[in-house]
């Protein structure tokens, strides 16, 4: 049973992400704001969520990806997943549109 639940949230996730990455590339400016002012703030406050739980305890181990008796030290590699997309990816320079995946993360504009 944990596995079909396992594969149902996966999926809704990986179509929730495909539907806002189709947003993003085709919708016209009024929508894509629109759409900007509801996810943006659920999608950061996701991510806050999911970097709090991978916080370094007081050994310096990630609490989430240590076992018992394999510790794994932070930063972990959710903390550096969450750097290379929010932070070093947007200071990469991005290949032309059309040799761009359809699923690749696009990183957000400035907001002036």
């Amino acid at each position: 049973m944990d596995e079909i639940l396992g594969q149902v949230l996966r999926s809704a996730v990986r179509e929730r992400l495909d539907v806002l990455t189709e947003l993003a590339n085709r919708a016209d400016a009024p929508s894509l704001l629109s759409v900007a002012r509801s996810e943006l703030p659920r999608l950061t406050e996701g991510w806050r969520t999911l970097l709090t739980a991978h916080d370094a305890d007081e050994k310096g181990n990630c609490p989430e990806c240590s076992s018992r008796w394999r510790p794994q030290k932070a930063p972990c590699s959710v903390w550096r997943t969450a750097y290379e997309h929010l932070v070093a990816g947007a200071l990469a320079p991005r290949p032309a549109r059309h040799q761009r995946p359809a699923h690749a993360l696009r990183p957000a504009a400035p907001v002036p």
